[in-house]
């Protein structure tokens, strides 16, 4: 097999987009082209590999074996390329430069706020995000495929360094008008008969409500799993039960008064916000810029927005 004489980059970042998107329609969307010439790109890429990459599936499309080997190694290629453009940006002497970097779903509500500041002091750096599970994340920054990633648990499965960049609680929410929401350091042993709206099993917010049952000795009455912490607050502001959640997916909620805070003895639970990157990867001037930029700004930005919902609680 000699396909790599005649393979494109531009066969690669069509194949790496319909990967992603598993539609042919929907990759020639982002890269503004026609189905049929992505259709056309993709089949010449077969035709050099010598075996089918993808299998139709009704409507849609999946990867083959083949097609799951090789997208790792196509994200490790255009990585590198990135990488090398990136350098000689670097050589030039200015703050310029592409960074990719990868956020879990709870970070996606404060980072936001974070990187408009950044860009404001570092217009000639561009930023994209991409949010994703954790087990996404560790692939992606395995492949090359993202500089830098938030997350909330330091990554032992790979070979990477994280850095703790801001404390992240997590509290307990009910409706607004929960029959203890101004009840002040009660049991847990008190909610026993209320229902916890949980994340998806695998999630880091479950991991973290299964650790606070599991050392309270405590079994809730009904549990539900839902996939996102936007169904959850939905669900709490309902009526439907209450949720141990991210302080920092609350922004609005708390504001508004749509939930309230069960000050639950034992919550706030601290974890920590970690920025993360693979140990093998050489961070370049932006990438530098933006991880030193993140270990000074986020706490004290998160402290402005969040500290006067959960400190006046924890005093009392």
């Amino acid at each position: 097999m000699n396909f790599v004489r005649t393979l494109t980059l531009r066969q690669l970042q069509i194949f790496v987009v319909a990967a992603r998107h598993l539609s042919y329609a929907r990759a020639a969307e982002e890269l503004h082209l026609t189905p049929p010439a992505v259709s056309m790109q993709l089949k010449q890429l077969e035709d050099n590999v010598g075996l089918p990459l993808f299998e139709r599936l009704g409507r849609g499309v999946a990867l083959t074996d083949a097609g799951e080997m090789l997208v790792h190694h196509a994200l490790r290629v255009l990585g590198e390329i990135k990488d090398a453009e990136s350098n000689l940006q670097a050589l030039l002497g200015a703050e310029v430069g592409q960074l990719s970097v990868g956020l879990v779903s709870t970070a996606k509500y404060f980072m936001p706020r974070l990187l408009a500041k950044f860009s404001q002091e570092h217009p000639g750096v561009e930023v994209q995000f991409t949010v994703g599970n954790r087990e996404a994340l560790l692939q992606k920054l395995q492949d090359n495929a993202i500089d830098l990633a938030v997350m909330g648990r330091i990554p032992v499965e790979i070979d990477a360094h994280a850095e703790p960049m801001a404390a992240h609680p997590y509290i307990i929410i009910g409706p607004a008008d929960h029959p203890l929401r101004e009840a002040r350091r009660f049991d847990l042993q008190e909610l026993r008969h209320d229902t916890f709206l949980l994340r998806e099993e695998g999630s880091g917010s479950r991991r973290v409500a299964e650790e606070m049952f599991k050392n309270h000795l405590f079994t809730p009455a009904r549990t539900i799993s839902m996939g996102s912490n936007e169904t959850i607050k939905q669900a709490v502001m309902a009526g439907m039960g209450i949720a141990l959640i991210s302080l920092h997916t609350l922004p609005l909620e708390l504001k508004t008064g749509e939930v309230s805070i069960l000050d639950v003895v034992g919550t706030p639970i601290e974890r920590t916000w970690y920025v993360v990157h693979m140990n093998s990867k050489r961070l370049l001037p932006a990438g530098q810029q933006f991880r030193s930029f993140l270990l000074d700004a986020a706490t004290p930005s998160l402290q402005d927005e969040f500290d006067r919902y959960v400190l006046p609680r924890t005093a009392a």
